[in-house]
């Protein structure tokens, strides 16, 4: 429900072809013919309800960027999927038909599906498609196009509709599975240390999202609240007076999940190129490739805070940056002038964001930022060392450890061996907008180094814009 309300407010950020309501293993509504009580089943209103306050924030989001879907095509596309249990895939759905006709239609661009529950729905358009056309001279044809064209990004598997149909079936279609990164923006974030954790703590969240901001923000369920979502167990009504007390770790209005954001994040266009490759890494995190139609976040980031690599940092890393975009766009709801809200700031670099440079060879790189509010800009540059294909260091790495609960994965770490180095290439001008750095007299041919530039303003929550530049040693 809380990724709903971030993502209605970066809607204008990616084409929305619709929202299919679908279940899962944690909730479902149940199937009283067959015998089948609902599970934590919430029903459908409260979809309706943010809708409803996002057609009342519209004309105020729209005066602060263009691209915001009207409030009635959102909910001309909002459909009921495949609900009445976990992994169902055998009726045909209204949201079931909707996406089998989406998968079909002749929209040559890529087609996100974002699978914040069970991926049964998705399973069953697939399986009409089969069906429908499996028998017929355009089979082979139009699986090609199905699958050229679908990219699912799921968050955990949590029905067997992926294993049992999806992959069996139609193993062409590419995958980005999150297993494991998104529980550190959902319910594991206290595990974290507190410099990653800061905007994430009750005060934060009350004076700059909640407080003041408007009914759709209202919405939005924080620790302790005071909401009580019908149909939920009474042991995970985190709104409730009696989960604070039974929970002391937590303080009022702390953030609570929303494990489902990062697949959004990983389509919004800020710079850092994350969609042109997975394991580039950005808001959404970063992934490993397992073959070239998968990837899973396997791969790890180096936390600087714990002085270990980690799958999770690759997320947690840009915690901070996150909020304080939502923060902007919460201020976006409710300020009807441009003038009363902040504005991300733009980004170039003059040499181009794709260089081919040589062995020990000088590097320089230009940066011009500008602000559409006319704050004032500052600069930095670093060098995102593991999405690199140069290897700084040259000793044998320590082993992998996995983190599980109960059957979870919660993350993957790696501590450091000794004499293992880090990152072995020094960034002159780091804090200007001229970097300046040497290429590596030891990189091979087609190694790759990825210098990312952000510029951020002095406005309201100090928002930035980034450019990541990949080099390439012939």
């Amino acid at each position: 429900m809380n990724s709903v309300i971030r993502y209605l407010l970066y809607a204008n950020e990616m084409d929305l072809e619709g929202i299919v309501l679908t279940s899962s293993m944690y909730h479902y509504a149940g199937d009283e013919e067959k015998g089948i009580k609902p599970y934590r089943w919430t029903g459908t209103d409260w979809l309706t309800n943010m809708l409803g306050a996002y057609e009342k924030a519209y004309p105020n989001l729209i005066k602060h960027a263009d691209g915001y879907p009207k409030p009635d095509y959102i909910r001309s596309v909002t459909k009921i999927g495949n609900i009445s249990n976990a992994g169902e895939m055998e009726k045909k759905t209204e949201g079931s038909e909707f996406l089998k006709d989406l998968f079909l239609d002749n929209n040559e661009n890529d087609l996100y599906v974002q699978t914040w529950g069970g991926t049964n729905t998705t399973a069953r358009a697939l399986k009409s498609i089969q069906e429908e056309y499996e028998k017929s001279d355009e089979w082979e044809k139009i699986k090609k196009k199905v699958s050229d064209k679908l990219v699912l990004y799921i968050i955990l598997d949590q029905d067997e509709s992926y294993n049992a149909y999806i992959a069996k079936n139609w193993p062409d279609i590419r995958i980005i599975n999150d297993q494991s990164n998104f529980w550190h923006f959902a319910y594991a974030w206290k595990n974290h240390t507190n410099e990653v954790n800061s905007k994430l703590q009750g005060d934060w969240n009350y004076q700059n999202i909640k407080n003041g901001h408007g009914t759709l923000m209202d919405l939005y369920a924080l620790m302790g609240d005071g909401k009580i979502i019908e149909g939920e167990l009474s042991e995970e009504q985190r709104g409730s007076e009696e989960y604070l007390k039974k929970n002391p770790q937590y303080n009022r209005y702390d953030f609570i999940s929303e494990g489902d954001s990062p697949s959004f994040f990983y389509l919004i266009d800020n710079g850092l190129r994350s969609m042109e490759n997975p394991t580039y890494g950005g808001w959404g995190g970063r992934f490993g490739a397992v073959n070239d139609k998968l990837y899973r976040n396997t791969v790890l980031d180096y936390d600087i805070h714990t002085k270990r690599y980690e799958t999770e940092y690759s997320l947690m890393r840009w915690f901070d940056d996150i909020q304080n975009d939502f923060a902007a766009r919460a201020d976006w709801v409710i300020a009807s002038k441009y003038d009363d809200a902040n504005h991300n700031p733009t980004l170039k670099i003059k040499e181009g964001l794709d260089l081919n440079v040589n062995k020990g060879e000088k590097i320089t790189l230009h940066a011009t930022g500008k602000d559409p509010d006319g704050d004032n800009l500052t600069y930095k540059w670093w060098r995102y060392f593991e999405a690199d294909t140069y290897e700084d260091s040259k000793v044998p790495q320590k082993e992998t450890k996995q983190e599980l609960l109960g059957d979870l994965l919660i993350g993957t770490h790696r501590e450091l061996a000794e004499g293992e180095v880090t990152d072995s290439i020094k960034l002159s001008g780091s804090d200007t907008n001229t970097v300046t750095f040497t290429i590596p007299e030891d990189a091979k041919s087609g190694d790759t180094i990825h210098i990312i530039a952000e510029v951020q303003d002095d406005g309201a929550h100090g928002l930035k814009h980034y450019q990541r530049v990949i080099l390439t040693v012939k």
